[in-house]
């Protein structure tokens, strides 16, 4: 799944089997006859939760399964996944699960406790300093991923998120230097072009009674610069990007790049600037001084890169009118 920058999920509190599912001994013998599987992980406030039944020992496809919330039935059939609607954050709902097989119930219980933990991507990468959004994940950068974590008992009391331990795994490895209580973020070196990495983390209370949990899949993106007109009077046009062709107007014509989402891992971008494939200028910003008289033409191009990262480059055909002898920066 590629990055939206921003991913909400939220959490399950499901202990182990002797905690949040509790069996019934009741016609049960040696052991579990069935278990049940939640998904997904993390479950949202106000969401769903999908309880699955399992069994080795128990015909599945002849039984019957009833399922009950907080005392309610809320399905009779067939053995199959059958959703739960749940609460708000902290909220605990429990479910009861009953199964009979050959005329023997068999019964399971267990409690699903939903809590918020968001996952923010900040790509440690260019972008202009009003651009509304954030940059995409840069080729042979990183990212900084921040949990943003609202754990709340049955009680809807909010634990402190600097409080609660988190634990981050990457690529299916948990990183135990990263983890700790507090340790809500974490820095990600960006996946190989056409590739995914996966991030995810769980949160507990330090007295473990409150889980959650997030995970998300970072895929990098080539990076784009973008020409933008610098106004004497309005400044950088950032609502508008060149592109294609530009018709030169008056003495002078100040012109302005931004690199997007190249990393910044080693410093700002840098940027060199081409007409008709000579370099004549590095920097953002370019000053354009058409000289003479008549008409004509030129390529205007240029290259934003970082280090040995992958470089980002755009080009312009300019115009110009009532000139000759074509010099750009009037000398």
């Amino acid at each position: 799944m590629r990055l939206g920058l921003f991913i909400a999920l939220c959490a399950l509190l499901f202990a182990s089997p002797l905690g949040a599912v509790a069996q019934s001994l009741e016609n049960i013998p040696n052991g579990l006859p069935f278990t049940l599987s939640v998904r997904p992980q993390y479950p949202a406030p106000f969401g769903k939760a999908t309880l699955s039944p399992l069994s080795n020992s128990l015909n599945l496809s002849n039984a019957l399964m009833v399922v009950s919330v907080a005392g309610r039935e809320v399905y009779r059939g067939s053995a199959q996944p059958v959703d739960i609607a749940l609460g708000k954050a902290g909220s605990v709902t429990n479910v009861k699960v009953t199964i009979t097989s050959a005329g023997v119930p068999y019964v399971q219980s267990l409690f699903i406790q939903p809590q918020d933990v968001v996952l923010v991507a900040e790509p440690v990468a260019s972008t202009h300093p009003l651009y509304p959004g954030t940059p995409l994940v840069p080729l042979q950068g990183s990212v900084r991923v921040v949990a943003v974590a609202n754990l709340k008992d049955a009680g809807g009391r909010a634990i402190n998120p600097e409080a609660l331990s988190y634990t981050w795994t990457v690529a299916g490895a948990q990183i135990a230097n990263a983890s700790g209580i507090g340790k809500r973020a974490i820095l990600v070196a960006s996946p190989f072009q056409y590739r995914e990495r996966s991030v995810s983390v769980a949160v507990r209370s330090q007295d473990g009674g409150l889980v959650g949990g997030a995970s998300f899949s970072l895929e990098a993106e080539e990076p784009v610069v973008r020409i933008y007109r610098n106004d004497p009077l309005l400044g950088i046009r950032f609502d508008h990007a060149l592109s294609n062709e530009y018709a030169l107007s008056g003495t002078e014509t100040s012109l302005y790049a931004v690199p997007f989402s190249l990393a910044t891992t080693n410093g700002a971008p840098l940027i060199n600037w081409f007409v008709d494939g000579e370099p004549v200028q590095t920097g953002s910003s370019v000053t354009l001084r058409p000289s003479g008289t008549g008409q004509g033409s030129a390529t205007l191009s240029l290259t934003a890169s970082s280090g040995n990262f992958t470089p980002a480059t755009a080009r312009l055909q300019l115009s110009f009118g009532a000139v000759s002898n074509f010099n750009l920066f009037g000398l």
